[in-house]
């Protein structure tokens, strides 16, 4: 009898052992569970962050996307101009520079004010005196697509420099006003480009 009884302790006690080894890796599955729906919190609250930073601006923030864009639309028809008006290489060259970041920058500008509840702008270039710096009038856009060569070219980096010089102080001014993260970004981003150019529009003209 006494060795039957020291059977069945034996036999309860790997019992035990086996049910904590159990317990434990149930506890262990329970916890990489946590760390999945952590994950997904985690996740959740960056997306929830950089809506609340796009979704965090004032009135200059939409003043300077509205105005920006068709500012930057001109800028883009500008550059089409040069097509069959010069073969002098470096302005053709500004000229695919200058559409190729600002065509990108007039989206970005549309989907902050769409994101901000505002009107989007047409999908028009707008060569029109409009009151914003650096903005050519119609008169003087039209006055460009009948030149070539050499008098195209002085024209054109003339005005671009210009409308350059305009863009910068609307940049600038949406740096020391602005609220909005991404468009302060852009901002920045736009006076670094356009001064770089502009250095590089005057080397051309003094050349």
């Amino acid at each position: 009898m006494a060795t039957m009884w020291k059977k069945v302790a034996i036999g309860a006690g790997v019992v035990a052992v086996l049910g904590g080894i159990g317990a434990c890796g149930s506890s262990m599955g329970g916890m990489d569970m946590g760390g999945s729906s952590m994950s997904s919190m985690n996740s959740a609250s960056a997306t929830q962050s950089s809506t609340a930073t796009t979704a965090d601006f004032n009135q200059s923030d939409v003043t300077f996307a509205k105005d920006m864009y068709p500012h930057h639309a001109q800028a883009v028809e500008m550059a089409g101009f040069v097509e069959g008006r010069t073969t002098t290489t470096a302005v053709v060259g500004l000229a695919s520079q200058i559409a190729k970041a600002q065509g990108p920058e007039m989206t970005t500008l549309k989907s902050l004010l769409s994101q901000w509840g505002q009107p989007t702008p047409a999908d028009t270039s707008m060569s029109m005196s409009m009151p914003m710096d650096g903005m050519m009038s119609a008169d003087s856009m039209n006055k460009l697509k009948t030149l070539s060569g050499a008098a195209f070219d002085r024209e054109w980096l003339t005005m671009m420099i210009e409308h350059h010089t305009g863009a910068i102080s609307m940049a600038n001014t949406e740096i020391q006003s602005g609220k909005n993260a991404q468009a302060k970004g852009l901002a920045q981003s736009i006076v670094r480009a356009q001064q770089s150019e502009i250095s590089t529009m005057k080397s051309l003209l003094a050349g």
